[in-house]
């Protein structure tokens, strides 16, 4: 097992080399990552950027906007809240998130500072009813990604403004994350210290948990290819904006474990083409499969969940059932 004390601030750099860890180096089977992004807006692979911010107040303050590859909501990070990343080999017979476990060394280290924090909801932590941390998963080859953005000393300020999308930009189409109560860390803390000492102890926790975990560098040839990702995908506009296609249909609702927004055209009462867009999650990322299938299929709710049925829709769309897709596509 490694680790990795990660000193770019530059969140574009930050989670194209968090994608590096997660896919090229696979010869370890555990990798965390410790990081703190510059003010940033991080969207979730499957969002519509221009629902989740606030685009004006974004530019005016030059707050970054980065999509990554996990699902789930928007978030925000500045230079007082931390990331965690943690990856490892998929356990055996595991078919479906398990982010309790993953977020027990952050509730035990602060339990170390005094402070009772708790695991709530779909992917949570709460201190007092109040989140300080949300956490989002991918899966990949068999192998799980799980990260977490722990508010420590975060303007909630600029935070609430920031993800407040502008009335004149977003109609209510859009899918918007859903706003928690949430508080920073700091205050909850007998004594003060820095996010970087905050960082310390949830590092010193790692180890003491896992005693063979070891440092890592990056080779000369792999940052040079973790800043060619930076600069040609987590840096580009079309990864990070795109836009959603227009459609005759659009549909959406929310569920217990996410939120889904489809658009649909369709010839001749079948479906030609059809998109999603939430806050799931899923372990398969790509959802080609799932349109295609859908595609040329009659758009009534029967039709529609016999072609859902064909597949396993839990690779792609986590908790949901066939009868809640067949329910928000066709209804």
């Amino acid at each position: 097992m490694i680790y990795i004390v990660n000193k770019s601030t530059d969140p574009a750099y930050n989670i194209a080399l968090e994608e590096y860890c997660f896919k090229r180096l696979k010869q370890f089977d555990k990798i965390f990552i410790l990081w703190i992004n510059e003010p940033a807006i991080i969207v979730g692979k499957y969002q519509n950027t221009l629902a989740e911010i606030n685009e004006r107040f974004v530019k005016e303050q030059g707050i970054h906007v980065v999509r990554r590859i996990t699902g789930g909501g928007a978030v925000y990070h500045d230079l007082d809240n931390l990331n965690y990343t943690i990856i490892s080999n998929e356990e055996e017979g595991r078919s479906d998130f398990d982010f309790e476990t993953f977020s027990q060394p952050v509730i035990e280290a602060l339990a170390g500072l005094g402070v009772k924090a708790e695991f709530s909801g779909r992917n949570d932590i709460t201190i007092d009813g109040k989140k300080i941390c949300g956490n989002a998963q991918a899966y990949a080859d068999e192998r799980v990604m799980h990260h977490g953005c722990l508010l420590f000393n975060t303007d909630l300020t600029v935070l609430s403004k920031a993800l407040e999308p502008s009335k004149e930009t977003v109609g209510s189409k859009g899918v918007k994350s859903v706003r928690s109560r949430v508080d920073n860390i700091l205050p909850h803390l007998k004594e003060g210290i820095t996010v970087c000492e905050f960082a310390d102890k949830i590092l010193e926790e790692m180890i003491s948990r896992f005693p063979e975990m070891r440092p890592y560098e990056f080779s000369e040839a792999e940052s040079r290819e973790i800043e060619q990702s930076r600069r040609d995908k987590f840096g580009n506009w079309d990864w990070n904006y795109g836009s959603n296609p227009p459609a005759e249909v659009v549909r959406e609702s929310r569920y217990p474990a996410g939120k889904i927004e489809v658009f649909l055209d369709l010839k001749h009462g079948k479906i030609d083409r059809i998109r999603f867009f939430g806050t799931f999650f899923g372990r398969n990322g790509d959802l080609a499969e799932v349109e295609t299938r859908l595609k040329g299929v009659k758009y009534t709710p029967e039709e529609v969940k016999n072609a859902l049925t064909a597949i396993d829709v839990r690779h792609y769309f986590t908790g949901f059932t066939v009868e809640e897709l067949t329910e928000v596509i066709a209804g």
